[in-house]
């Protein structure tokens, strides 16, 4: 990391950010098939002397209660880490202990969210930080150990949300399928 850190300052809001659901599981060390949510809120690239940084506050792993990925408003998470993880990513990623997680509103694949952080692990100088942005849908990508087609991931995630109008085949990546909002 450069000696000039990150200021409150630094962090203006720009379009682009994302959020995505995610089906997965690890036998090996006794993870059980869940349904997790990601957000992205991105931020205007900084500048400084020798170097430059994107900036993004993610959010990975957060558990909702949501029975669809197309009725999401009103869900609310304040959580401590584990499953979820939460980091500012300034050259390097920068962790953060409590997720306070809103979703405002919903138009079709898009949502509003707020996400605030706060217990700064990693020395990055900003406490609490605050995102809020519309964030567009890109799917929910299918990664459970037993399943090798896009039927069954398709069956799988079916068992855990609803399915509509979501395309289907998926886009297949590596050993995951990525299942999409239909037209996208």
């Amino acid at each position: 990391m450069t000696d000039d850190g990150l200021t409150s300052q630094d962090l203006v809001p720009v379009p682009g950010g994302t959020w995505a659901g995610l089906l997965f599981d690890n036998p090996n060390i006794g993870l059980p098939t869940a349904l997790t949510w990601s957000f992205r809120f991105p931020f205007a690239e900084v500048h400084r002397e020798h170097d430059s940084s994107d900036i993004f506050l993610d959010v990975d792993w957060l558990p909702l209660p949501a029975a669809s990925w197309r009725i999401m408003t009103g869900q609310t998470v304040k959580t401590l880490g584990e499953p979820a993880e939460s980091s500012v990513y300034f050259f390097e990623h920068h962790q953060y202990d409590l997720i306070d997680l809103e979703i405002l509103e919903q138009r079709d694949r898009d949502i509003y969210v707020r996400a605030t952080l706060t217990g700064d692990l990693d020395g990055l100088g900003i406490d609490p930080i605050t995102a809020d942005a519309w964030l567009r849908f890109n799917g929910i990508r299918v990664s459970v150990s037993d399943v090798s087609t896009a039927e069954a991931a398709l069956a799988r995630l079916a068992a855990f949300t609803d399915i509509g109008g979501l395309d289907s085949p998926p886009v297949a990546i590596r050993s995951a399928f990525l299942f999409r909002p239909m037209g996208s």
